[in-house]
Formats: structure tokens, sequence, C-alpha cells
């Protein structure tokens, strides 16, 4: 197998300077020599795409998608392997990280020059110090006005056909989209809102209503129940009217009526999943959505990207993640 890119500037500073910061905080560290749960870095011919505990362990931990259409991040791209030009391996966020902002570092120091510094990457075997055994790296050549740095990021050795094709699989899976999705108003604003939760409970209750309602709710040991609603959400999908009458009730009772009729969904996720999930935010999406699978199977958390100057959806980049439930509620 083969693998050789030359990068695009615009595409480092999307990468370096918004995803890999949220990369980090959803997958926290450490690689998986196994390849199973972790980051796994899967390249094809189209996309390249980091995907967090997808492969084995998914059902214990946040799963996570980050698409990037080739044309964004590269100017020159070359991929061939025997199982359709797929490649995948596991890696670590923080070293990947560090030589990518090394690589900005000197391209943009570089960029006023007449000369042409450039960042190539690639799939390498070297031997490593101490070792009588080549291992494989992905290595980055950067080339700017004065300097020129090789960095090789440790990776594990690729997955197998067999092992490329369940990742295929289970990324097919995590894009199911729910029936219904809510837009979140303000992602920072929630993500503080769930942080002070934290302290009170472990075990969040989220109700989606097709409405436009999501209702959160924390019940802790100690007795005390606290929860929060937001109303007239935009909604994506199936939707509904709610009956007039029942204004004036309170919310809980509106969403077990609503639920009754088959009109919302409600699960119950860890709030240190949950919170895990909108550090995305780091990447700095235009629009959040969220969202219950059929059956209660997970609740998703959706980031949505416009292009530049404009509110129209970006297609180039797409990033959600997937959070197991504790107790699939009232569905």
């Amino acid at each position: 197998m083969k693998f050789k890119a030359g990068m695009r500037l615009e595409g480092l500073e999307i990468l370096e300077g918004r995803f890999m910061a949220a990369v980090e905080r959803v997958g926290g560290s450490g690689m998986k020599q196994n390849n199973s749960g972790g980051w796994q870095l899967y390249l094809t011919r189209d996309h390249v795409m980091f995907l967090h505990n997808l492969l084995g362990g998914g059902g214990d931990g946040v799963q996570c998608v980050a698409q990037f259409s080739i044309s964004l991040l590269f100017h020159d791209y070359h991929i061939s392997s025997r199982n359709a030009d797929r490649i995948a391996f596991s890696v670590e966020p923080s070293l990947l990280h560090r030589a990518l902002r090394s690589s900005l570092s000197i391209l943009i120091h570089s960029s006023s020059s007449s000369s042409s510094p450039f960042l190539q990457m690639k799939l390498v075997k070297k031997l490593p110090a101490g070792s009588s055994r080549p291992a494989p790296f992905l290595s980055f050549e950067t080339k700017g006005q004065r300097s020129a740095v090789i960095q090789d990021v440790p990776i594990s050795r690729p997955l197998s056909a067999a092992d490329v094709s369940d990742l295929h699989s289970a990324l097919l899976s995590a894009q199911e989209l729910p029936e219904t999705l809510v837009q979140v108003p303000d992602l920072q604003q929630l993500q503080g809102l769930v942080d002070r939760l934290r302290h009170v409970g472990d075990v969040l209750s989220v109700s989606i209503t097709r409405y436009g309602d999501l209702h959160l709710k924390l019940s802790s040991s100690s007795l005390v129940t606290l929860g929060f609603e937001f109303r007239g959400l935009r909604i994506l999908g199936v939707q509904a009217s709610p009956l007039p009458n029942e204004t004036s009730l309170s919310p809980q009772a509106r969403m077990e009526l609503a639920i009754q009729r088959g009109e919302a969904m409600s699960v119950q996720v860890s709030m240190k999943h949950l919170l895990k999930s909108i550090q995305c935010h780091l990447a700095k999406p235009d629009c959040t959505f969220f969202g219950i699978a059929p059956q209660g199977a997970c609740l998703m958390v959706i980031f949505q990207f416009f292009i530049p100057g404009t509110r129209q959806t970006d297609k180039s980049i797409s990033l959600h993640c997937r959070i197991p439930v504790l107790d699939s509620g009232s569905n």
C-alpha cells in the first residue's frame, strides 16, 4: 500500500487550527496498537476521516466521525492499496497535532517568500532507534524559506482488509440520521450549563419532540431534580404540531403526552459522554443539532459548517458524535 499527498495551506489551517483540538478533547490520548477503540485515520480515494471508537469498544464510549473531502485538504493526492484503495491505522492525536502545528509555523513564516513552501505527507517504514524491526510512520516533510523539517509520527500497523471492511460497515451505520433533529441555540452556553450540572449528577435525561422542544433533566442521588427546556427550536426532518390545549401544561406533562403519541423520544446518557461530545465546539461549527436514533439506540450530536461568507452547508466537511444510551427511556 502507498500514500503520498501534498497538503494545501488552507487545509492545514483547518486541521491544526480547529479540528485537532476537538479530536484531542473527545478521544483523549493513547494509541491502540490492536486498532480497537481510540482514533483511526481512514484514507480513501475521496475522503480523509478521523474515526473514534467505531472499531471495537464503540459500545462503551462516544463514537465520533470527522470527514473531509480530498480537495479541501490536498492539492496533490495519491493512494493505492489492494483493498479498493482504502487505508486505515491508529494514531495518537497529540503527536499528529504537534506535527501539524510545527508544519504550519514553518509554512506561515515562509508564505511571503518568492520560493514555494510545501508540506508533503506519506506513509513510510523506518527502523526506530534500538529496534531491529522497521515500524510504520506517517511522515511530514515541510520545506520553508529557511528551514526543512521531516517529522515522523508513529502509527499502528495498518488495518487488515477484514478490519477495514468492518470499519467501513461501522462508518455506514454511524452515519444513519435520526428522524428528527433540533438545533441547539448556543453550543458554548449549553456546554457551560452541562458543565455545571455534572457536579450534581452523572446521568442526564434528554428528550426531543417533533415540535422543536428539547428537555434536559438531571436527578441526583440526593433527590434533587434539575431540568431545562428549550422550545420552538429549528427542526430538520419529521415535524408535528403540538395540541393548542397543552400549552398551559408543565414541561414534564407536555413531554409525557408527546411520548405517548409517538411524537417525542427520551433517552438517558452519561454526563461525561455528553461533555466530551460538545467539546467539538472547538472546531467552530456554525450550527449544532441533537437527535435520538430510532429505537433510542443513541443520542446524536451533529455539527454543521457553512461555506465561508454564506449560509450554505459546506459539504466538504462533516462532523458528528454518537453518544451511547444508559437507558432507552420512554420511546
